[in-house]
């Protein structure tokens, strides 16, 4: 009997959909197959063991509906499993993600989930861009989605739709189940994992409660909603008090800067920065920004932020019992790893993290960690390290993802990297850019100025072990990973007595080439 109208099509289609759904399965069961021989072999050799648990596919229901349309030949994931999860949103996500889609593997099987409510962006922009006054071209979202901080494509929400990935907005996990392979999130949403990424990062450490660290105008700055709210305060404000003399203090000083604020950076160390700067390099900055107005306060503790007769922060009491007025307190002084729930994973108590090896694998078959979170070995050091920055949150998400995906086996090599980008508004007397690359370990040798560049070389053993350079020209900033990673042997006086800093790179350089003739 003649099938009614429309039903023969759509028949055939389920069917198609059908064949390629079963094809589908017998390739995926076959490459884990042969990626499971290589895993073992690996993983008797390094002592770790990787497994790619099986991920159970539906049958396809067949549609009530004539107007099908089937964009890839597998099916979707039946009920709460998922082949590939990714916990985090920030960085490490959105490489992670592009890396996927770019190996063909995101579309239906990946998901993540954060506790945004925001696609994966570039970070960094949050405490330099992102705090300019309207006046001055502040950075907004979608402007600053992930990956375009590395030159690559923009991805907003409608990117993730577009390839098939399931985000999980503003829904943190709360717990896990190793044994069951399931995470649990805030609403009770049951997810079962084939391959977990766990891609937490940090949280910032906060000024306890019973010292005014959660009073009104008292900001930490790690999400867009954080530095919203620190913006509404900025329009506000009149007296800025910062604390912190790292990273994030020197960078959200120079925007308050930007809206012509009476701004003091207030830290313990007796310098600038001081995990990285020299003594010598760390006043070249205090003189910059005291140049800007900025009042700096170094050596000093906080006893208490005070709150005035409305509620609000008013003022701060140092330990020598001054008081220094403030409407709005910035509080950057540091960060810890983002661990929660995932602490039976394993952690490392030395650096903090979880411990991963060379391919972000932890000790638990399946999980993964990446960026901040990840305790790996730091290759060209030979050392296990935590770093909190963004090129590592990259580089990190897409070398464990291509070990994820394909017979890579090569261990992660990583060179630290460190810049800072501040004053970049229009209208400042002096924008200010520098990078790192290295090991700040030895002896110093400072060359230049300042203004309108400066150079710090570290030796240790005659071996050019780091370089830091500010405000360079884009082909001096590329020489310096050269130098770091390859540690020249290097004439240190012949270094002392050059009179500029291009002087002293092109001696740097002619010991590089000399070691490659060698």
């Amino acid at each position: 009997m003649p099938s009614p109208s429309g039903t023969q099509p759509l028949a055939q289609e389920y069917l198609i959909a059908l064949h390629c759904h079963f094809l589908t399965v017998f390739c995926f069961t076959a490459r884990r197959l042969i990626m499971a021989a290589i895993s073992n072999s690996f993983s008797l050799k390094h002592g770790f063991y990787l497994a790619r648990p099986q991920n159970p596919f539906r049958t396809p229901v067949l549609p009530s509906s004539t107007s099908i349309k089937f964009r890839r030949c597998y099916a979707a994931f039946a009920n709460e499993n998922r082949e590939y999860v990714i916990v985090g949103g920030g960085n490490s996500a959105g490489y992670a993600a592009r890396t996927f889609v770019e190996h063909g593997m995101a579309d239906g099987r990946l998901c993540i989930v954060t506790k945004e409510p925001y696609a994966p962006y570039e970070r960094p922009a949050l405490t330099k861009a992102y705090l300019f006054p309207p006046d001055k071209k502040p950075a907004r979202l979608p402007g600053f989605h992930t990956c375009v901080g590395s030159g690559g494509e923009r991805q907003p929400p409608e990117w993730y739709k577009e390839n098939g990935i399931e985000m999980l907005y503003e829904d943190p996990v709360k717990d896990i189940d190793i044994e069951k392979q399931t995470l649990t999130t805030n609403s009770g949403k049951l997810l079962k994992y084939g391959s977990l990424i766990i891609a937490t990062g940090c949280t910032a450490s906060r000024f306890p409660e019973k010292i005014g660290g959660n009073l009104p105008g008292v900001h930490y700055i790690r999400n867009v909603t954080d530095a919203d709210a620190l913006i509404l305060s900025l329009e506000r404000a009149k007296k800025v008090v910062v604390v912190g003399g790292g990273y994030i203090g020197l960078e959200v000083a120079a925007a308050a800067v930007g809206w012509n604020l009476d701004t003091t950076i207030i830290f313990p160390e007796d310098q600038l920065l001081q995990r990285l700067f020299t003594p010598s390099l760390s006043r070249r900055y205090e003189e910059l920004y005291q140049k800007n107005g900025v009042k700096i306060l170094k050596g000093a503790s906080i006893k208490k932020l005070d709150a005035g007769s409305n509620g609000h922060v008013a003022s701060v009491k140092l330990g020598d019992g001054s008081i220094v007025e403030a409407d709005t307190v910035i509080i950057g002084i540091g960060a810890k790893p983002a661990v929660s729930p995932f602490e039976r994973v394993g952690l490392n108590t030395d650096v903090g993290g979880i411990q991963v090896d060379g391919l972000f694998r932890t000790s638990i078959p399946g999980i993964f960690a990446v960026g901040d979170v990840a305790a790996f070995p730091l290759k060209i050091y030979n050392r296990i390290s935590r770093v909190e920055h963004v090129d590592h949150a990259r580089r990190s998400a897409q070398h464990c993802v291509k070990a994820l995906l394909t017979a890579q086996t090569h261990t992660y090599d990583y060179l630290p990297y460190f810049y800072s980008r501040v004053f970049e508004y229009e209208g400042s007397p002096r924008k200010v850019w520098w990078q790192f690359f290295g090991d700040n370990v030895g002896e110093t040798v400072q060359i230049g100025n300042f203004d309108p560049k400066i150079a710090t070389f570290w030796i240790e053993s005659d071996k050019l072990k780091g370089v830091l350079l500010e405000s360079g020209n884009p082909e001096e900033f590329q020489l310096l990973p050269k130098l770091a990673r390859s540690q020249p042997l290097i004439d240190k006086a012949k270094l002392e007595n050059a009179t500029s800093v291009e002087e002293a790179l092109e001696i740097a350089r002619a010991s590089l080439q000399g070691q490659v003739a060698a």
